[in-house]
């Protein structure tokens, strides 16, 4: 059968690659052709466009490149439309991903599903007709979305398992490289400890978080100190700009392998989103910052139009606050310091955090995602 995939970023990229080997072993015949990444590639397959043509975020960007937004998004219909697929499988990005699905349930008789399903719980519950409408089967990777779209919407949904549990584990199960050896390979100082920077996947993000969290880091780095910063570079985004930030601060960077990083890491500093996640799962403790425009606004829209309690899937998940979040008008170099301090070797917020990531552990459970996914779909469309 024909596949035809959409990813906008580099997480998108991951899940939608794993998703794609246990879619050839359920099928064997499988074709594919997408939106996607290098990951992707790898399984094989025709990219279309790479993600990094899609990766914008906030108001400014989308607007600066709305024409190349829209011209891909033409494209994309009408690539769908000459390729006839079996089904089109939408990987999260809902902003470009539901207009493609609004577009081939009104166009096509071609089933969309989609894998990794928007998070409308947060904000744009309104979507929820969309998906009614436009989806044809939903596969969430988050525990609490089963009551929230079946109890509240009366939407059935496909709860998977949650993809970054089977790559954490297959990622543990096969690492062997030590820390001074991983050291060693990335020029850090084998001596110190690894304070792990994860400034996001797009530029906008990395713009308005690396910075402060250079600032708050720095006092635990600077001289004789024990620690010593790393930042996870995101494979979407070239050298040149980190330098930016980099230049002048006593700061490493790792590139493409975040994984790695984090196994080795005694703290981060994270942003909002599946990192978060990844954290807890190799059992980081972390302080949870982002930043916003106007922040105080941005504090209001959270307590009063904001959907959910928490920003970060850690506290999602667990239902409760086990890291600090700092965002909007909580966002400041002196807060992200003061929390990092808590966290560190010795402290006793460490340990608590650490000794609550179990539950989040246990929420989640092991069940392989991607296996799952891909046992349904194909059950599904043979049908």
């Amino acid at each position: 059968m024909k596949y035809y995939l959409i990813v906008g970023e580099a997480s998108g990229d991951l899940h939608a690659s794993r998703l794609m080997q246990s879619l050839k072993e359920e099928d064997p015949g499988a074709e594919f052709r997408f939106f996607g990444g290098d990951l992707m590639t790898a399984i094989g397959g025709t990219r279309v466009r790479h993600y990094k043509e899609l990766a914008y975020m906030g108001f400014g960007p989308v607007l600066l490149h709305l024409p190349t937004i829209l011209r891909n998004m033409s494209f994309c219909k009408s690539d769908i439309l000459a390729w006839k697929p079996n089904v089109v499988i939408l990987v999260d990005y809902p902003g470009f991903n539901l207009n493609i699905a609004k577009y081939i349930h009104s166009h096509t008789e071609i089933p969309v599903y989609y894998y990794i399903s928007p998070k409308i719980w947060a904000w744009k519950e309104w979507r929820i007709k969309a998906i009614r409408r436009d989806v044809s089967e939903l596969f969430s990777i988050l525990p609490f979305e089963v009551p929230f779209f079946e109890d509240k919407h009366h939407f059935k949904i496909h709860y998977v398992g949650n993809p970054t549990v089977e790559e954490v584990d297959s990622f543990l199960a096969s690492y062997e490289e030590t820390r001074e050896d991983f050291c060693l390979h990335h020029s850090l100082d084998p001596s110190k400890r690894i304070i792990a920077l994860l400034a996001g996947s797009r530029r906008q993000e990395i713009k308005d978080n690396l910075p402060a969290m250079i600032e708050a880091a720095r006092p635990y780095c600077e001289g004789h100190a024990e620690y010593q910063m790393v930042i996870a570079g995101a494979p979407s985004i070239d050298n040149e700009f980190y330098q930016t930030y980099i230049s002048g601060n006593d700061v490493k960077k790792v590139d493409n392998e975040t994984y790695a990083l984090l196994r080795h890491a005694e703290a981060a500093i994270v942003t909002s989103g599946t990192a978060t996640l990844e954290t807890a799962l190799f059992d980081v403790p972390q302080v949870v910052c982002y930043k916003t425009p106007l922040p105080h606004l941005a504090r209001l829209g959270f307590d009063h139009i904001i959907q959910c309690k928490y920003i970060s899937l850690v506290n999602l998940v667990a239902d409760q606050e086990i890291v600090q979040e700092l965002m909007a008008d909580r966002f400041s170099v002196k807060n992200v310091h003061d929390e990092l301090g808590k966290i560190l070797l010795g402290q006793k917020t460490r340990d608590t955090m650490l000794q609550a990531y179990q539950e989040v552990h246990a929420r989640l459970g092991h069940e392989v995602a991607p296996e799952n996914a891909a046992r349904i779909m194909v059950s599904l469309l043979r049908r």
